[in-house]
């Protein structure tokens, strides 16, 4: 109507001519002389395309569909799309537009409309309360496409946000997940608010009764928190955090980001949570931020992290290795056979035996991947040196250049691989570094022999000489020997005359 009303104005007032207001406003003139005809606000009537391929008894096949559907949860109902793929297979050679105009007038006149429900606005006190849930991201991690779990807590006064992203959804990424959210916070909450998870609730009683998690029960008696689960599909009564979701997925998740691991995309989700707090706070009138500095004042202090691992027991199989979810570890040769302790946490996997770690390895979470530490195998290559050539462990071994030089000079040579087997037995303490050295002195000499490297790696690791011996005064000789070679002369004499 506005451009109705500047173009009688144009027209009829300042007297302009219908072919340059045409051009101005880019109308054709037939457009604009139909205006200038025009005093009301224009009407449109929208045309009803007909359906003449959805016959009478596409149709009926769909209503009975639909109302076969009307029953099933919102999540496996059809969509109109696969209701029209589903038309197709029965014989249906119409468009889609037919199916889904139909699917849209049938469920304006068969569905029920929506109540809205009325809620009651909640105060929380500073350092109350935190709510806390998953949701599922889509990330690149070193140029693979994946999906991740993120956490959400969120504290309930200051709308202060923590967020971080694991592999998988199980109880040590939760354990794991606490720790880092009450490191940032600076404290722990008096209450967390919780769906009924798994790794969370173990039974649902009446009412708000649970019975939670052990393990869990660990976390929440090392912190001091109480835990309340929600009623079940009541995601209202953690709103702020169910709010939360949507709002992450849209400010950082959205368009996909790109990070070189997982510890980098956590790193700058963290930041992005202390930018995002300088957003003004809903109720009050100052940032986020703000807020939350008051609040962390009312917050318990923290007197250690939570040590959350999920622990099981397994049995060293013959190759020195323990399984866990699809992926191998070793474990020093000596635990071949023997039962022992496995401790998973969220980026670690520690193996115990005798409450003493035997071995530690960063976690997979991939398939058939392989981990092996070399010097686990070392007490196997005294007995077998010969493995030292297509053993796994020593095939995937990056060792410096000098000492992978100073190796293939040895397996040339005729009982090599034990020779190189002695040199990582003498390295076993030291370390690489000082083999490194002796590799790198003999190469430099041009002659490479297991005698020659061994010579240069003793010299190395031997202690140093003092260069000057201090004894105790009571300890001199008052009068040192001379040396008297005519002695050696006395004797010879005498020996001579016995004969």
């Amino acid at each position: 109507m506005d451009l109705i009303a500047e173009i009688r104005r144009r027209h009829l007032v300042s007297g302009e001519s219908i072919t340059s207001i045409a051009r101005s406003l880019k109308l054709s003139r037939p457009t604009v002389r139909k205006h200038l005809r025009t005093t009301s606000s224009p009407s449109y009537q929208r045309r009803h395309q007909p359906a003449p391929k959805l016959t009478e008894a596409f149709q009926q096949m769909l209503t009975a569909w639909l109302t076969a559907e009307q029953t099933l949860p919102k999540s496996q109902r059809r969509t109109a799309q696969r209701l029209f793929e589903g038309l197709q297979v029965e014989g249906y050679l119409g468009s889609y537009d037919c199916v889904r105009r139909f699917v849209k007038r049938w469920k304006a006149h068969n569905t029920r409309p929506s109540v809205t429900q009325a809620f009651v606005p909640l105060r929380f006190a500073p350092g109350e309360v935190c709510q806390f849930d998953w949701s599922q991201e889509q990330v690149d991690i070193d140029g693979t496409s994946q999906k991740v779990k993120v956490a959400h807590f969120r504290l309930a006064y200051s709308r202060q946000m923590f967020v971080v992203a694991y592999p998988r959804e199980t109880q040590e990424m939760l354990f794991d997940a606490h720790n880092r959210a009450f490191a940032f916070f600076g404290g722990v909450p008096q209450r967390m608010i919780y769906d009924n998870l798994k790794s969370v609730v173990q039974t649902i009683l009446t009412g708000k009764a649970r019975q939670f998690n052990p393990r869990f029960m660990a976390l929440a008696n090392h912190y001091l928190f109480e835990p309340v689960a929600c009623t079940p599909a009541s995601g209202w009564e953690k709103g702020q955090v169910e709010n939360q979701l949507g709002n992450i997925r849209e400010w950082l998740f959205t368009p996909r980001p790109r990070f070189a691991s997982l510890a980098d995309l956590n790193d700058w989700l963290a930041l992005r949570c202390r930018e995002l707090a300088q957003r003004q706070h809903p109720t009050e009138d100052r940032p986020i931020a703000e807020v939350f500095a008051q609040e962390h004042n009312t917050l318990r202090a923290i007197a250690a992290p939570f040590e959350g691992y999920l622990e099981e027991m397994l049995r060293v199989s013959g190759t020195c290795l323990v399984r866990v979810d699809y992926n191998r570890y070793s474990v020093p040769a000596e635990f071949a056979g023997k039962a022992v302790s496995v401790r998973l946490t969220a980026d670690r996997l520690r193996i115990v035996h005798d409450r003493q770690i035997i071995a530690e390895h960063p976690r997979q979470f991939g398939r058939n991947q392989l981990v092996c530490n070399p010097w686990h195998y070392l007490p196997v290559l005294e007995k077998k040196p010969g493995a030292l050539r297509h053993g796994a462990p020593f095939i995937e071994w990056d060792l410096p250049a000098p000492i992978r030089h100073v190796k293939e000079h040895l397996l040339k040579q005729p009982k090599g691989d034990r020779a190189f087997v002695e040199l990582l037995q003498l390295a076993r303490e030291a370390g690489l570094e000082p083999l490194q050295v002796a590799c790198e002195l003999s190469l430099e000499t041009g002659l490479v022999t297991g005698a020659i490297v061994m010579n240069e790696l003793r010299r190395l690791l031997a202690p140093p000489q003092p260069s000057a011996i201090h004894l105790p005064e009571s300890l001199r000789l008052r009068s040192e020997p001379l040396a008297d070679c005519a002695r050696y002369d006395v004797l010879r004499g005498g020996t001579h005359g016995l004969h």
